[in-house]
Formats: C-alpha cells, structure tokens, sequence
C-alpha cells in the first residue's frame, strides 16, 4: 500500500512559511545537488526527443536534481511506448480478426491505458500538469546558506 495523503512538503518551506502547523522538521532531509540529469544513452529515439524538450524547463525552475536521472528516463521511455502504442491504433485501426474470424480488440489499446497511466503518474512528481502544478511550491533560489535550519 502507499503513502497516504499529499507529500510533505519540504523543511526549507516549512520554515519560510514560520512551521505553521508546529510539526516536528527533518533537519535532516537530503538535498541533492540541483544539477540536470543527462539524458540515458539507452532511451529510444522518442524518449530521447522527449527528455530534450522537458529537461531545459525543469532545470530552468529548480525542479531537477542529480539524482532524478531514473523517474525522469521513465516518463520519457513511457511517453515514448504511449506513444508507440497511439500511433498503431491510429495506422491499424481499434480492432483485429483473428484466424477464426473474430473481431478482437487490439492489445496495444491496454497497453496505451498502461502507458498513459505511467506517464500521467510520473506528470504529477514533476508538476507537468496544471493541477500538480497548482499543489506545488518552488524553493527559491539557494544561495548557499543553510542558516535557515539552524
């Protein structure tokens, strides 16, 4: 089972916001280095195109991390299969016959739902969407200080 309810919100704004709720802080909370993943040799042609348009946009708000290389490699290689799926669908048709002349359902139709499911999951950690992004507040700018934790 997952976590319940929303994600916490990290340390550093609960402390700019003065700890309204006077909940116990993790003074302890990692803080990877903000620098932009680079994208993995091994995503394919769509996920790579993928990566090259997201990545810039979430580096430039403060969104990426060193460490963000793997959720971000699979929004992209599940964008890209979704997209695989979409595009047989749309060459080929909803449906199939088989051998005994019966008209199926394609199986790339619950392979797309399966995709898209990944994809709309991994749009809301990255605030891709407007409603994530409504739910989401940016750090500012570190400037190196970490005064604020002590």
């Amino acid at each position: 089972m997952g976590a319940r309810g929303p994600a916490p919100k990290p340390t550093i704004l609960k402390l700019r916001a003065g700890n309204p709720g006077h909940q116990k802080l993790n003074r302890r909370e990692p803080k990877p280095r903000p620098i932009a993943p680079s994208c993995p040799s091994w995503l394919d042609l769509d996920a790579k195109r993928e990566w090259r348009r997201i990545v810039p946009e979430l580096d430039r708000i403060g969104l990426l991390s060193c460490v963000d290389m793997a959720a971000l490699a699979g929004y992209c290689q599940a964008w890209s299969r979704w997209k695989q799926c979409e595009r047989v669908l749309t060459d080929q048709g909803l449906t199939f016959e088989t051998g005994n002349n019966y008209v199926v359902p394609r199986p790339e139709i619950a392979a797309s739902k399966t995709y898209l499911g990944f994809v709309k999951s991994f749009c809301a950690e990255f605030g891709l969407t407007p409603s994530s992004r409504g739910r989401m507040t940016l750090p500012e700018m570190d400037d190196g200080n970490d005064d604020d934790l002590d």
